[in-house]
């Protein structure tokens, strides 16, 4: 496809088409409500990424303008997430010490590593990858990170020193210190925990019963942690908490930072390679399940490959503007649709909200206690958790219960790149094993009917000379020598049968180990003169069958449907009651 072709299909295009006054004013309201919410947000998720709080800031500004170009969502709002920030942390951790300067050009290197990641998979239209990693999984490992972050927050709730990557390591490190507890700075943080928590729940009823409309309510108190930040920054300013231990944001730099390449390092690209692919998984299945929630909600579509673009040019314009790695976030996602945002333009307009920030607010956060930020990361996170995801596996799945709860322990006790990485191996580890063992059923035909069913589910006509099989499966590799086994033993049961029929309504595919396994069955089912059939073959797959010499050597034939099969196979089966042949 040639470029201009290429850019002409970018969505900004079709939106940008019908883009008038009324839509402006509507995407105009939501990113101010939005920029409200993710000013405290952005500074939070950087405490949690071990960054400079600026650089929050400044993942919220190139970010979404590179996505209102490029991603292909209505409503996504992107920038730093609780998860992506963690794995950040902990990618760079081990390279770099926080608050040094190796330290952030090492998150900034994470962005732009993600961002070629992201981008070259979008532009080779590989979105598919996302479904090798299952949304029970997905819930098991947000879960378990939930859990990680909000405790790894309470060293700054209480003020004392402590670290860690998984749980048994923040709660160790957590108890070690419980004696150098700022009591002061715990009076800032718990009560901040306690008001955010009821901000979440009480506030909103609590505004309608004063007469304000539900969604204003509802869009007021999800911008509640605005009120705590501000409470905060006039106590500390007042109190001078500064001088009595208490930890502050301190210094923020005023304005932005110069547009620059990350600082290339061969040996450091190498080091952070692998946790930038876990973390373009993880954001981009956790922004694209988000993203096509609120599309549904509109009857509006996304393109998972676009989004794949979308998010690959949004990191690595927070590469070149001075931030970290960045997804769509769930809850800005959410409050910006329920703002009432129109278009990817809602996100640009918040940028530059977020920009003007830089300039003019900065100053005013030299007193907000970093306890108010980690209860705002704790409020959000345990939003996220979900328990409830190992009973319904349970109930529902085993298999998936297990990659659950595997992925969840693997988590809090190794960390989330152990996890993460867990989470993906097990989704296609559960995906082989289902897959590798193929329902199949034995079926006969329902009376009265040209209908056939389980002879273990219905009271179904079968013949002694007939074996009617149906696989309710692709064939590959995985499975290809299930099907012979299967097929072999239920021969060797019947010593008058003359006729095999694979029903195939639910083969979508067969690979060339599949076909293989074909020709061995017709072969040994020859031997034993028997004839191999088939019915109910689709068109795509018959058409890959033709281009071998499989059905010059089949036995048998290839019957349009299992009626057809049965009345030429076996005819008497076909009878009615009144002995009158059901043949047409």
């Amino acid at each position: 496809m040639p470029m201009l072709d290429r850019i002409k299909k970018l969505p900004v295009f079709d939106w940008g088409k019908t883009y008038n006054g009324e839509i402006f004013t509507a995407d105009m309201i939501a990113a101010i409500i939005v920029t409200i919410m993710l000013i405290p947000q952005s500074l939070a998720y950087a405490l949690l990424a071990g960054l400079p709080p600026q650089m929050g800031l400044y993942a919220s500004i190139l970010p979404l303008v590179a996505y209102a170009l490029f991603g292909s969502s209505r409503t996504l709002a992107v920038g730093p997430v609780a998860v992506i920030s963690l794995m950040t942390a902990a990618a760079v951790g081990k390279l770099a010490l926080q608050g040094t300067a190796e330290y952030a050009a090492a998150a900034i290197l994470l962005a732009f590593i993600s961002g070629v990641m992201l981008l070259a998979l979008g532009l080779f239209r590989m979105g598919f990858l996302a479904n090798f990693l299952s949304h029970p999984v997905i819930a098991g490992f947000i879960t378990a990170s939930g859990i990680i972050i909000a405790t790894s927050q309470l060293k700054h709730v209480f003020g004392v020193d402590a670290h860690g990557h998984n749980l048994l390591d923040l709660i160790t490190s957590l108890v070690a210190h419980v004696g150098e507890i700022n009591w002061i700075t715990a009076a800032i943080g718990i009560p901040a925990a306690l008001f955010l928590f009821w901000v979440r729940k009480g506030l909103k009823p609590l505004l309608i019963k004063l007469g304000l409309g539900k969604r204003l309510a509802d869009i007021l108190a999800k911008t509640g942690p605005v009120f705590a930040v501000a409470i905060s920054i006039a106590i500390a300013a007042a109190f001078q908490l500064d001088s009595q231990g208490v930890a502050l944001v301190g210094s923020v730099p005023q304005g932005l930072p110069a547009l620059a390449l990350p600082a290339f390092d061969l040996e450091l690209v190498f080091a952070l390679a692998g946790s930038a692919a876990l973390i373009s998984v993880i954001g981009f299945v956790e922004s694209v399940s988000v993203a096509q929630t609120l599309a549904a909600k509109r009857r509006q579509r996304i393109d998972p490959d676009q989004e794949l673009v979308g998010l690959g040019a949004s990191n690595l314009a927070s590469a070149f503007g001075g931030g970290y790695p960045v997804t769509g976030g769930f809850a800005r996602s959410v409050v910006n649709f329920d703002a009432g945002a129109q278009t990817p333009a809602a996100g640009a307009f918040t940028a530059v909200g977020i920009a003007l920030a830089t300039f003019f607010l900065t100053p005013f956060l030299f007193y907000l206690p970093k306890a108010v930020l980690a209860a705002t990361i704790i409020v959000a996170v345990l939003s996220l958790v979900d328990f409830s995801i190992l009973g319904r596996t349970w109930r529902y799945s085993k298999a998936d219960f297990a990659a659950v709860a595997a992925t969840m322990a693997i988590t809090l006790i190794w960390g989330v790149e152990f996890g993460v990485t867990a989470g993906v191996i097990t989704s296609i580890a559960i995906h082989l094993y289902k897959t590798s063992k193929p329902h199949t059923a034995i079926v006969g035909r329902v009376e009265g009917t040209e209908h056939f069913r389980n002879v273990d589910r219905h009271d179904v006509i079968t013949s002694k000379e007939v074996l009617s099989l149906r696989v309710d499966q692709s064939l590959y590799f995985a499975n290809a020598r299930f099907l012979e086994d299967k097929v072999y033993d239920l021969v060797a049961q019947n010593k008058d049968l003359k006729h095999v029929i694979l029903m195939c309504p639910a083969v979508n595919e067969i690979d060339m180990s599949a076909l293989e396994s074909l020709e061995a069955i017709n072969e040994r089912l020859a031997n034993l003169d028997v004839k191999l059939h088939f019915s109910e073959v689709k068109g795509p797959v018959m058409d890959k069958l033709e281009k071998s010499d499989f059905l010059q050597h089949l036995t048998g034939e290839v019957f349009l449907s299992q009626y057809h099969a049965y009345r030429a196979l076996a005819p008497h089966t076909c009878m009615p009651p009144n002995g009158v042949s059901a043949a047409k």
